[in-house]
């Protein structure tokens, strides 16, 4: 989500401490409450001197804010979570603070000198407990704010791809060993086709906002490729695909780069980080890197698949990951990009017949535009499938 640095945990805290809550009697929002009413429950010194909207994030609220301490001035992200997408945000900041602890100490372990950059940290609210929820029942969580870098909607450059695909190698491979208990499952079944089907076959049948009509191509597109966009679940069913911690939303702009060097250096947007295939990370990257348009572009003939940068992020991903990947996970890995592009086309097909239920939107026809993008990213995919096969061979060739 653009510049969005949303999630992060603090090294010196117990996971056991943030247990997750019962949430009999605790109502989701009645009245979303201001950011400036809830920055003074958190942890943080100074004096706040301006809050203003940030990023553009599809889920969650986020507000960024800046602070002077003595002749300093210190910056935070503040999030108000949908817990309409998160069920349990007490079992997302769980994770989360698992996760970032574990990458933390592999990062200190391996000699890192900028540890405070590579990673994220939570402020605890004055409560200890890494969330403050309001009085309308809202959850809100606040992060230290990475100065100094940005996020990009499309790469620039086929050495910044090879950097965007080692750096979530890299990530998957510090949380290889991480100990259990196994994650929590934030958004259960997130990345299933067969059930992201179910509904959408759902959504299509009771088409309650009358938008069937208007998006009949895009329908017949997603019912003629459903056997395909299903390889991935499959392979997770049948036992061929392990499961293994992963980002799950690991899209071009949940990476942070570095301002001076474009080096990419923190992974961010973790709410989603539990139990799944590392090729659904790939596959998100694939289908933001490799793409020659944002997601949002409306004129369908800039959006293609780009071979140069396939093989430059391909050839960055694996190596961190060519190590450790089974056969059937290399296997996949020339599918993985087209297998993303469907679930999120469907994802947003599903929620323009739904009545943009789940997806901010900025225009009526902004989740079947973003359909359609992906659908013309499909395409192009499929005229290079020959090429793609190619390259993913000549790349696995060298590990």
């Amino acid at each position: 989500m653009t510049e969005d640095q949303s999630i992060a945990t603090a090294p010196n805290v117990a996971a056991a401490q943030f247990a997750p809550q019962p949430l009999a009697g605790l109502a989701s929002p009645a009245g979303p409450a201001s950011p400036a009413d809830i920055v003074g429950e958190f942890s943080i010194a100074g004096v706040c001197e301006e809050i203003r909207p940030f990023g553009g994030g599809h889920i969650n609220d986020t507000f960024l804010s800046s602070w002077r301490d003595g002749g300093g001035i210190a910056r935070y992200i503040h999030q108000r979570v949908n817990d309409k997408v998160f069920r349990r945000p007490d079992e997302v900041m769980e994770n989360i603070l698992r996760v970032t602890s574990h990458i933390r100490g592999e990062l200190s372990a391996s000699g890192v000198d900028d540890v405070e950059r590579r990673t994220l940290t939570v402020l605890p609210a004055r409560s200890g407990l890494p969330w403050f929820r309001d009085a309308e029942g809202g959850w809100w969580r606040t992060y230290r704010f990475i100065e100094r870098t940005h996020s990009r909607d499309c790469v620039a450059s086929a050495e910044q791809a090879a950097m965007l695909g080692a750096a979530i190698g890299d990530f998957q491979a510090m949380l290889a060993d991480m100990p259990p208990p196994r994650l929590r499952e934030t958004i259960p079944a997130f990345h299933d086709m067969e059930k992201r089907y179910e509904r959408f076959d759902e959504a299509a049948a009771a088409d309650v906002r009358g938008r069937a009509a208007a998006a009949a191509p895009e329908i017949l597109f997603m019912a003629e490729n459903r056997n395909r966009g299903g390889a991935l679940a499959r392979a997770m069913r049948a036992g061929l695909l392990p499961a293994r911690i992963c980002h799950n939303d690991a899209k071009l702009n949940n990476i942070l780069l570095d301002d001076d060097t474009s080096e990419a250096l923190c992974v961010v947007d973790l709410d989603t980080v539990m139990p799944g295939t590392v090729l659904f990370d790939f596959g998100d990257l694939v289908r933001t890197v490799a793409s020659t348009a944002p997601e949002d572009e409306t004129d369908l003939s800039r959006v293609g698949f780009s071979l140069e940068l396939f093989r430059a992020l391909l050839a960055g991903y694996l190596s961190k990951a060519g190590a450790f990947l089974v056969p059937a996970e290399k296997e996949l890995l020339g599918e993985a990009g087209r297998s993303l592009a469907q679930i999120m086309g469907l994802r947003f097909l599903t929620d323009f017949l739904e009545g943009d239920v789940y997806y901010k939107i900025s225009r009526p026809s902004h989740n079947l535009d973003r359909c359609r993008n992906q659908i013309a990213f499909i395409r192009s995919m499929d005229a290079a499938s020959g090429d793609i096969g190619r390259v993913t061979k000549e790349e696995l060739s060298k590990y």
